[in-house]
């Protein structure tokens, strides 16, 4: 399974010039916690988050309307790609403490933003199904064993 199966079907992300503002409102409008920044190619150029509205805006004085997100986005980005598996993306997620992480194709090119919540929501369908089937051996079991 490819991480970007796991991920929201619609990819929210800004262009570099967009505002800070502008990236909020869709972040509150797609109710994510985090947008990719992109180039003209569409290629990851950064990730602006919760954290980046909190640490970097919230008491800067800036104007969100003013300000470029290319100010405020974190970057390098750490990126998954088609490759990348849904275990390794939450042993990422977890080990350098990202509750997002952008998918990418070859290119660099932003496919989609795998949340935290979307890998542990698979974690969890993947320990069901388990249960579910051990269950069901157990039940199974007949005389004589």
């Amino acid at each position: 399974m490819s991480v970007l199966d796991l991920c929201d079907t619609e990819v929210a992300a800004v262009p570099v010039d967009a505002s800070a503002a502008e990236a909020i409102r869709l972040m509150l409008s797609q109710r994510v916690g985090a947008v990719g920044v992109v180039d003209s190619d569409h290629k990851v150029a950064g990730i602006f988050t919760e954290r980046d509205v909190l640490r970097k805006l919230a008491l800067s004085g800036c104007d969100p309307e003013q300000t470029p997100v290319r100010e405020l986005m974190t970057t390098p980005v750490e990126l998954a790609t088609l490759s990348t598996g849904p275990g390794e993306a939450l042993a990422t997620m977890i080990d350098r403490h990202f509750r997002h992480l952008p998918v990418v194709d070859g290119q660099g090119k932003l496919l989609g933003m795998l949340s935290i919540r979307n890998v542990l929501q698979w974690r969890i369908d993947d320990l069901s199904q388990e249960l579910d089937s051990l269950e069901q051996y157990v039940a199974n079991d007949g005389p004589g064993g």
